[in-house]
């Protein structure tokens, strides 16, 4: 288990373009979150749920991790052992600032990924739109019925269970670029020696006084005084 735990959320992946559902334009202009994000929009909205993963997933094609991306993963190819990264995100950004899928842990999901609706297999498609690969049938089974990789609001997180697991041994937490409205940050900064918090602006769903240093900065600009942070407390561990 790691000591150090780095939590991320959208805002960390804002900064590369990428829009938020709290945003009122981009990608989520047309879309209302309870058609295509909410447990049961599959059955009740099915082709509109598919074709907006599919816009997200071709979305990511041309977007690059930026410095807190970079910053993070170099720590965590150092340190392998020693920090966990967990991100809220769907996105690659982190892979492709050079950490391995396999040293992420995605909570709510892999934009990249689909599952059989029948079988369960779970298999990349990269960037392509569902019905591109193998007709949108399963490529294990021959099912019809695919769907994205993708935790609806709703529906059970697998993954929290290695939140929880990574928490227990955590000594340093790393809050970055979330609301604190789907994870409870608060709660987790409770179960932790130390803890650093840096969104661009204060949220309703987080009460920094819990996190022993605040920083109101993009990621980006903030990242070099947080790797910092990390590197002095492995160091002396």
């Amino acid at each position: 288990m790691a000591k150090v735990v780095i939590l991320s959320g959208a805002g960390i992946s804002a900064e590369s373009g990428l829009s938020t559902f709290r945003e009122s334009d981009g990608l989520w202009a047309n879309y209302s979150v309870d058609d295509v994000c909410s447990a049961g929009c599959l059955i009740t909205n099915r082709d509109e749920t598919i074709d907006f993963y599919d816009m997200r997933r071709t979305e990511l094609e041309d977007k690059e991790p930026n410095h807190a991306h970079k910053i993070l993963a170099e720590l965590k190819n150092r340190y392998k052992d020693d920090i966990a990264i967990i991100t809220q995100n769907v996105d690659n950004l982190f892979e492709k600032a050079g950490l391995e899928h396999k040293d992420v842990v995605h909570l709510h999901g892999y934009l990249l990924k689909v599952q059989c609706e029948k079988c369960h297999e779970v298999y990349e498609i990269g960037y392509n739109k569902l019905q591109d690969v193998n007709g949108g049938k399963c490529i294990s089974c021959g099912h019809e019925l695919v769907r994205p990789y993708i935790v609806m609001f709703g529906e059970m997180a697998p993954k929290y269970s290695v939140l929880d697991h990574e928490i227990q041994d955590c000594s340093l937490l790393i809050v970055i670029g979330t609301s604190g409205m789907v994870v409870g940050v608060n709660t987790l900064a409770h179960f932790v020696d130390r803890s650093i918090l840096n969104n661009l602006e204060p949220s309703d769903a987080i009460n920094d006084a819990f996190f022993d240093k605040v920083i109101y900065e993009k990621a980006t600009i903030a990242i070099d005084e947080i790797a910092y942070e990390i590197e002095e407390f492995l160091t002396q561990e």
